[in-house]
């Protein structure tokens, strides 16, 4: 079913109604999401409506309705996208078999780890914005936020539906725990390290939106691609509310150098001191900022070679980006890629077998992506008459390198006062 019934306690359009185990369950989970919301959401959202999309709907064609909600009120729920008749595997070591509507034996465990990863970004990526409403730039940025911490929190409760429905005691235990970790904690810290870093200030969550979210865009296009039916219905209609997110960061980094090359114009200097002194941010610390966060960003993708990555594609449980786009077999056995190593002072290229290189393959396409807007933001530079351009650096350094300096350079951002979240340490 395409539309979504409001009228539940949980709105969904997964007839949970008919189905009284699991909507008990999700029912007795969802006071303790609400508490999460209230102890770890947007701080001070809680006394004013804002103006937020609201999914009414899976079909692509008027999915959303508009309008003003106070934030407690928002309503989270369950959507999935409608099911493709007698969809059929299309890679890995079962293609051509029928999709699995359940959860194969063999593969629970790892498919649970798939689950539990991506469904443990989405209520972190909350955390590290919790702040940023108290020092918005705009009534604009601020809806922005707002807008984006909505669904990452509704992006939860599609993977905590899952583990519920398909995976038991397991699945419900692994559901409380996305409630109990928190981000940047040192006893109980979120799984993937760029999601315990924090957010402390608008540049970084631009930065974040355009090149994190961008990492989720890739996850979820390969995760979309799943024989595991349920996960693929979840995830492509997780990428119709993603996308937004991604043009929350391109956007908001273009109005940052925009202000920064029209000052520059003005005051004809591109002294640091005089820029900052003039309320903005100059454009090596902008680059700064790029290097941190695209470098987190692609080590998200893991090891260049992963027997893991091999065993989810031909197991089918993940595919490649857009994987009907490519002109190959869809098996890959027998297949190679390239990958960057390191070898004395030099880096090269070496072949290897293409199921292990398959984490490459997605990073590959995604700096591919990245780098675009990294170009439409070079042009804005150009089109003011400024010698300088924004560069990604290479994936083929090691972290320390490739954004070096970094927490000096936090330690001396340009942006007046600290935020209350680099205050409280």
């Amino acid at each position: 079913m395409s539309t979504i019934d409001y009228s539940d306690k949980i709105p969904n359009n997964v007839n949970l109604s008919e189905d009284r185990t699991l909507q008990r369950a999700l029912e007795q989970w969802q006071p303790n999401y609400l508490q999460w919301w209230g102890d770890m959401g947007p701080d001070g959202s809680q006394n004013f409506d804002v103006y937020l999309r609201t999914a009414v709907s899976v079909d692509p064609q008027g999915w959303a309705q508009f309008g003003h909600v106070k934030m407690p009120d928002y309503r989270w729920g369950i959507f999935l996208n409608a099911a493709e008749k007698e969809r059929k595997i299309h890679f890995g070591d079962h293609k051509g078999e029928d999709a699995w509507q359940d959860v194969p034996g063999e593969y629970r465990a790892n498919l649970r780890r798939i689950i539990v990863t991506q469904g443990d970004t989405e209520p972190a990526s909350v955390e590290q914005q919790r702040h940023l409403g108290l020092t918005c730039p705009s009534q604009y940025d601020l809806r922005n936020l707002f807008q984006v911490n909505v669904e990452e929190g509704r992006h939860l409760w599609a993977m905590v539906y899952l583990l519920h429905k398909y995976f038991g005691r397991d699945g419900r235990e692994e559901g409380e725990a996305l409630l109990e970790r928190r981000s940047g904690q040192q006893d109980n810290p979120r799984i993937l390290q760029a999601f315990n870093e924090p957010t402390p200030d608008w540049l970084s969550f631009f930065m974040f939106t355009y090149f994190t979210d961008r990492d989720g865009k890739f996850q979820l296009c390969a995760l979309a691609e799943s024989s595991f039916d349920p996960l693929a219905r979840t995830t492509k209609f997780m990428l119709t509310e993603e996308a937004h997110h991604m043009f929350v960061g391109e956007s908001g980094i273009s109005r940052v150098i925009q202000r920064t090359c029209q000052a520059m114009n003005e005051l004809k200097t591109d002294d640091v001191t005089k820029l900052r002194a003039a309320g903005v941010i100059d454009l090596p610390t902008l680059q700064r900022y790029l290097n941190f966060h695209f470098s987190v960003t692609i080590d998200l993708f893991g090891a260049d070679e992963s027997s893991n990555a091999a065993t989810f594609y031909s197991t089918g449980l993940k595919g490649r980006f857009e994987e009907g786009k490519r002109v190959d077999d869809h098996v890959l056995k027998g297949q190679t890629y390239k990958v960057l190593a390191v070898q004395g002072n030099q880096l090269i290229e070496r072949e290897v077998p293409m199921l292990n290189a398959l984490n490459e393959v997605l990073r590959d396409d995604y700096i591919k992506d990245s780098i675009g807007g990294v170009d439409r933001w070079n042009k804005v530079i150009e089109k003011a008459g400024i010698p300088f351009k924004l560069k990604t650096p290479s994936q083929g350094l090691p972290p320390q390198h490739r954004y070096p300096g970094w927490r000096q350079s936090v330690a001396r951002r340009p942006c007046g006062e600290r935020s209350r979240m680099e205050s409280s340490g």
